[in-house]
């Protein structure tokens, strides 16, 4: 990273410059002989009372003291490096999010508040694109209350890392007591790639409804109530894909050898419940299912893929490395922090 300009380094960003994106260089320790220095890049969210927030596209906030500044400048956006369509943040959050409906929305501004009966953090997640309406303190109570109503722990999804995104919201959440709870990549790529694989589809079995075997694989529920299936059959056009278990012994009913869901959505199809049964892993299984799933995608016209990896989930990330998908933008949950009592005196806790 260089700060240089004619040999000298300088800070040459101010309060003024809250919302663009900023390149940093810190002392990182008390800046005696032989200082150490940090460097940050990512949005300057705030600039308060000599301290900086800046929230990298990780979605990770780093403060900065001002006086420990020894450079600084605004950097354009970062170059292009994609694979794959081109597509904005504002497009993708309005597919992925009809690609998971809830079972009950509201709508607060142009938030939309959604409940499934705790089915998963999406669907019980507020989605705040655009303006709430309200001071963002306001809305974030609205937020809690709304959920408190239904018995469920309140919870808002924002994202990092596109040109568009929500690096601002991310931070605010953050000074008003909300923590990120866990983080996932949107990963897209063209679509025709993955289904001219070179995979074994024969035995891929296609439905617009998943059975019991189906969900028996889905190990996201104890027993699939009806929230489950409204939440699995909501979208444009929804299919599911089963490998059925040929494992000697083996009935028609057992748990298929593995299994995945797919929703075409005018140009796009989205990948999400690619599950294979541990024992039958690492033998091409989970290709299989996405490229039968991609064949039908592109009969009804799809172009482009695109599916949601958790940042822990390193055999999923590897097998879609192969596939071509690349990170597009990261979202994250963030859940509020509650009070606690104690001999310490009162503290801030994550809500579980």
């Amino acid at each position: 990273m260089e700060f240089a300009i004619g040999g000298r380094l300088a800070v040459r960003i101010t309060p003024a410059d809250v919302g663009k994106r900023v390149s940093v260089r810190r002392r990182a320790d008390d800046g005696g002989a032989g200082a150490e220095f940090a460097d940050a890049v990512g949005i300057l969210t705030s600039w308060d009372d000599g301290v900086l927030s800046i929230t990298r596209k990780s979605g990770q906030s780093v403060r900065v003291v001002e006086s420990s500044l020894v450079a600084g400048k605004v950097v354009p956006a970062a170059p292009a490096r994609r694979r794959g369509p081109a597509a904005s943040f504002d497009e993708l959050a309005a597919v992925t999010a009809r690609a998971w409906q809830p079972v009950e929305s509201e709508a607060l501004g142009d938030w939309r508040l959604r409940a499934a009966g705790g089915f998963t953090r999406r669907a019980n997640s507020a989605l705040p694109l655009g303006d709430p309406g309200l001071p963002l303190g306001e809305a974030f109570e609205r937020v809690a209350s709304w959920y408190a109503e239904r018995g469920l722990p309140a919870c808002v999804q924002a994202a990092t890392g596109a040109e568009g995104a929500q690096e601002a919201l991310c931070a605010e959440l953050e000074r008003h007591g909300w923590w990120r709870e866990v983080s996932a990549e949107v990963r897209i790529a063209a679509l025709a790639p993955v289904g001219d694989r070179d995979a074994d589809v024969a035995a891929v079995r296609l439905a617009r409804e998943p059975d019991a075997a189906w969900l028996s694989r889905y190990q996201r529920f104890a027993t699939p109530g009806p929230q489950v299936l409204r939440v699995l059959g909501s979208g444009p056009s929804v299919w599911f894909a089963a490998v059925p278990d040929d494992a000697p012994g083996a009935g028609p009913d057992a748990a298929p050898a593995a299994i995945g869901r797919c929703v075409v959505d005018g140009r796009w199809a989205g990948f999400m419940a690619v599950e294979v049964a541990p024992e039958r892993r690492r033998q091409g299984l989970a290709t299989s299912v996405m490229t039968a799933l991609a064949r039908r995608a592109l009969d009804e016209g799809a172009s482009a893929a695109w599916l949601q990896v958790e940042e822990d989930n390193d055999g999923a990330r590897a097998l879609y490395d192969r596939m071509g998908f690349a990170a597009h933008h990261r979202y994250h949950h963030f859940r509020p922090a509650r009070r606690t009592h104690g001999a310490g005196g009162t503290r801030e806790t994550p809500e579980g």
